[in-house]
């Protein structure tokens, strides 16, 4: 027995122990293929329970409730004319009622799972990495502890108390970086010294990098946006829009798959204004947790991309009291806004919010009308920023409803035009060049891979073919194990 095939008896015999069954993509985007024996024991186990069980709850699909919850339709709210200021309807896919309350147990799914079932990772000597800005290390350890694999996460010190907390809780060994959400040279830098130090006892599992990623989108997240639309909306509608900022680039796999079924479609990518690499080769600090920077990812398909928004933190950080404030509730509430849609604010999490931002800015721009469609998503919930709120109750201090009004008027209903860039071939080329400085220079990726992603033509649609065979290899194994 070899080495590979050594390493997959002991992750097989491991989740034979520990009655670990892994849904496959088809399952999660079709949690209706889901086994009724497997259904029947969700029942009495709650969204957030560290149960193994709770891996077929990674999909888009699960009821809106925190235990014992079946399956529905899509979770998603389509934000109003009334709110937005825009004839074009807003679609936010919401990541709330996903296990940690974040959709990145997705992302994190793929690159550990292809792994698991193909003999790279022996989770009984080894620990994955998960190198992040927050979510992607949350959902990691706790994909990690489902599939009885130890985690180690590495994030930014200044990332909200509540990430460090849920990363206690879940057993992960958590190794603080300098700085705060653009410091992710900081964070490779310390990835690079652990390799250096533990050698094979870690594999890293780089979401920038991991194709399982944006895979895990393009599989299940891209469909669940097409099904909304298909089951939401008439003929006389038109899917015309997808906004994301850019952070790992993974949630952009969903637009690769939206490209192939609706090819007029404008992928828009967002980043930070007071970090924009994208829009201007720049740099410099933000505070819009979530979304990386001063780098191009490099499963980002930058040929799929139609536009660059830069987003100004501040105003984030306005309309997250807005959003969340007594006041702001109350402003909305006389300006006709529903209840429901008040209610649904507190799925908004800060990058959600800067995805609302600009799929707003994006429906301006392209001038749509009320048969116009545009997606985004909202990653997270408020749940996981409670701290930061605390933290701008101290300082500016008490939000006033001439606070509220100021930012409902005068910031969120005049958000224009500016900061945006419609790109061209040559600005697509400038931006995918730029992973030339992170990726080949820094971390040992080849020119020759870096050209097949701009010149070879089937490149991203070979990567993403592999889902079907990454099925087949996950109901065989979990055929070996025996427990199904």
């Amino acid at each position: 027995m070899n080495d590979k095939n050594q390493v997959l008896a002991n992750t097989i015999k491991r989740c034979r122990e520990r009655n670990i069954i892994i849904p496959t993509y088809k399952q999660m985007r079709e949690p209706e293929s889901i086994p009724e024996s497997i259904k029947n024991e969700l029942k009495s186990i709650g969204l957030w329970d560290l149960n193994p069980l709770n891996l077929f709850r990674i999909t888009w699909k699960n009821e809106p409730v925190k235990t014992g919850g079946g399956y529905d339709k899509v979770n998603h709210v389509v934000l109003p004319e009334s709110l937005t200021g825009v004839k074009a309807k807003i679609v936010v896919l919401i990541g709330k009622f996903f296990p940690t309350g974040a959709h990145k147990v997705g992302a994190t799914f793929g690159p550990l799972v292809e792994k698991l079932v193909t003999g790279k990772f022996d989770p009984t000597t080894q620990k994955a990495l998960w190198p992040s800005t927050g979510n992607y290390c949350r959902g990691g350890a706790y994909d990690g502890y489902l599939l009885g694999c130890p985690s180690i996460a590495v994030l930014p010190e200044e990332m909200s108390q509540e990430r460090f907390d849920w990363l206690h809780e879940v057993g992960a060994e958590v190794i603080k970086t300098p700085g705060g959400e653009s410091n992710v040279k900081e964070i490779y830098d310390k990835v690079k010294e652990l390799k250096a130090e533990r050698g094979d006892e870690i594999v890293v599992l780089n979401q920038f990098e991991e194709i399982g990623n944006s895979m895990w989108h393009y599989a299940v997240t891209g469909p669940a946006m097409q099904e909304v639309f298909n089951t939401k909306f008439d003929t006389a509608h038109k899917l015309r829009a997808l906004f994301l900022t850019q952070g790992s680039a993974g949630t952009l796999g969903s637009g690769d798959y939206l490209k192939t079924k609706y090819p007029n479609i404008k992928i828009g990518a967002g980043e930070a204004l007071q970090c924009p690499t994208l829009l201007y080769n720049g740099y410099g600090y933000h505070r819009i947790e979530g979304i990386g920077d001063k780098h191009v990812p490099w499963i980002h398909n930058m040929k799929n991309t139609d536009m660059v928004i830069a987003i100004d933190d501040e105003k984030v950080m306005n309309f997250l009291r807005l959003f969340n404030e007594e006041a702001g509730h109350q402003l909305l509430s006389d300006n006709k806004i529903s209840e429901s849609i008040i209610t649904s604010l507190e799925n908004f999490g800060i990058s959600s919010i800067a995805n609302v931002v600009g799929a707003i800015k994006m429906a301006k721009y392209y001038e749509m009308n009320e048969n116009d469609v545009v997606f985004t998503v909202a990653t997270d919930s408020m749940e996981m920023y409670q701290s930061r709120l605390k933290e701008a109750r101290e300082d500016p201090g008490k939000y006033t409803a001439t606070d509220a009004a100021v930012d409902y008027f005068g910031r969120f209903l005049e958000l224009g035009l500016d900061n945006i860039l419609e790109l061209s071939y040559y600005d697509r080329k400038r931006m995918h060049n730029l992973k030339y400085f992170t990726w080949v220079e820094q971390q040992g990726k080849s020119v020759e891979e870096l050209n097949a992603q701009w010149y070879d033509e089937d490149y991203w649609s070979a990567q993403y073919a592999k889902v079907n065979e990454w099925d087949e290899l996950i109901e065989d194994f979990n055929n070996k194990t025996g427990l199904i």
